[in-house]
């Protein structure tokens, strides 16, 4: 699902106005009807409305949202900042109507009056700044906003929190930004959404379909997704019926070390759940009759060290290499790494402590084979590109490094980035804090790795197998809990969310 800006969605907007054709002002019915379904799906009229409307089309949205509750028996009072002279068309259209509806209270509110109470055991309608805003909120209507989240209501805001940015809050000032519960957002989800210090602003965002034309969406270029389960499904490569092990691929994973084969036990059994031919892990000596032992479907490797990794002689017969988990960043091994990127021409994954030592040896990037994967997480992400501000910040350095070295970089989190080289950047929409715990990013590695083994392309594999990571995670977390998820759990999980997406 496409990721528009501020001024895609206006485009969006214009384009159905005149091509479906429909008034503004009905366009603007159909996006608050949509939310007053919503509310009153999940509100009982015996709760107190309280709806603050700006002067825009934002406000617009509002003002037809108090007409229709107070229509259906909701106790409603609006309360309609003045901060401007005069409101847009679509606005006033719609103060006319609410006139017209008995039993709704309107107030009107300016720098001039005392701000007016809230009810902190009301529903308070944010529609004062939509997505369109530019601008940080200061003065007047900065005090709305401060007001309404020390009133401890419950916020619903209506397309987008008032004073948040679509894109960029770099810039913003972060305490003139409405606190939502929950934000009904219009048509497509906005990149702001992504982004966790947004969160305690956003609340639980619903999308709500306000019928923009969909051919129009997508003619539109548009650089960020987020990807969805119809995604994924496209990408499926069925099995055929006289098919053998040697047509999904021979993988290399290289893992573990003295104390840590847990991760290379955790990697190999991700790769083997994803559904490759054949897998190698190679491994240090101490390692040998623990992975033979705990998998018994993988071959092994044997390192000449006792117990890390050094290097490996022949990688001829592999179709795709990952490396990082539990391998540690001793100068030997940090050898062993360099030998492997200079050897193997095919794609290599990377995760863990093989991108810490990319960290050290930052020059071994541009060495990289085009189409590698780098797997960080944010504090390995950063002492590879530097440290970030914000996260629309590290979305742009991610993109940056995937172009400059024709690598794609999955940058782990809520909202896992896949950033590719071409500029486009991929956000997961499966997953939940369970996966907060050690072992789940050897999963991913070891996914990942079995995906790309079997022919999926690069991008495919990466985007494709942080998916199906996130949603085995999900299975698993409704029953296990977010607290008592463990990494061998989205192992364990993994077929439910394969058969859930492609069968």
């Amino acid at each position: 699902m496409k990721i528009l800006s501020s001024e895609q969605i206006r485009e969006a907007d214009a384009y159905t106005i005149e091509n479906e054709p429909i008034a503004s002002i009905d366009l603007m019915e159909r996006a608050s009807k949509a939310c007053f379904n919503w509310i009153k799906s999940n509100f009982k009229k015996r709760k107190k409305v309280q709806v603050f409307c700006g002067m825009g089309n934002n406000g617009g949205d509002g003002l037809a949202i108090a007409r229709m509750l107070g229509g259906t028996g909701y106790d409603v009072t609006v309360f309609i900042i003045k901060h401007t002279k005069k409101g847009s068309e679509d606005f006033q259209i719609n103060e006319a109507r609410l006139k017209k509806v008995k039993g709704i209270k309107i107030e009107y509110v300016s720098e001039d009056n005392s701000l007016p109470p809230v009810d902190k055991d009301a529903i308070v309608i944010d529609a004062m700044f939509g997505s369109g805003l530019k601008r940080p909120l200061e003065g007047f209507p900065a005090s709305i906003v401060h007001h309404i989240n020390v009133s401890d209501a419950l916020v619903v805001s209506i397309d987008f929190p008032s004073g948040l940015f679509c894109e960029d809050n770099s810039g913003n000032i972060e305490k003139n930004i409405i606190k939502a519960n929950y934000t009904l957002t219009f048509q497509v989800p906005k990149l702001s959404f992504m982004f966790p210090e947004n969160d305690k602003f956003i609340g639980q965002w619903h999308l709500l379909d306000i019928g923009l034309n969909r051919d129009f969406i997508n003619s539109i270029d548009a650089k960020k997704h987020l990807v969805l389960k119809e995604d994924i499904q496209k990408l499926y490569r069925p099995r055929s019926k006289f098919s053998h092990k040697g047509n999904y691929g021979h993988g290399l994973l290289i893992s573990g070390s003295y104390g840590k084969m847990g991760a290379a036990i955790l990697g190999a059994r991700g790769a083997l759940r994803s559904g490759i031919g054949l897998l190698t892990v190679h491994i240090p000596k101490c390692g040998y009759e623990i992975i033979q032992s705990s998998i018994p479907e993988a071959m092994c490797s044997i390192d000449e060290h006792e117990t890390l990794f050094s290097g490996i002689k022949d990688t001829g017969n592999f179709n795709a290499i990952a490396i990082g988990p539990g391998i540690g960043t001793d100068k030997i091994t940090e050898a062993g790494l360099k030998l492997l990127i200079q050897n193997f021409a095919a794609p290599i994954i990377l995760d863990a402590d093989a991108i810490n030592i990319l960290a050290n040896n930052q020059t071994w990037l541009s060495f990289l084979p085009k189409g590698s994967i780098l797997t960080p997480h944010i504090k390995e992400f950063e002492r590879i590109a530097g440290k970030c501000t914000n996260s629309y910040e590290r979305m742009q350095k991610a993109l940056e490094l995937a172009f400059k070295h024709q690598i794609f970089i999955v940058l782990k989190g809520a909202f896992t980035l896949t950033a590719f080289p071409d500029g486009r950047a991929y956000f997961n929409s499966t997953g939940n804090p369970g996966m907060a715990s050690g072992g789940s990013g050897d999963v991913l590695t070891g996914i990942i790795l079995g995906l790309l083994s079997q022919g999926y392309l690069p991008s495919e594999a990466a985007v494709a197998g942080v998916y199906l990571h996130g949603l085995a995670a999900d299975i698993a977390a409704r029953r296990k809990g977010y607290e008592a998820l463990l990494a061998g759990d989205i192992i364990e999980n993994y077929y439910k969310a394969v058969k859930k997406v492609f069968y």
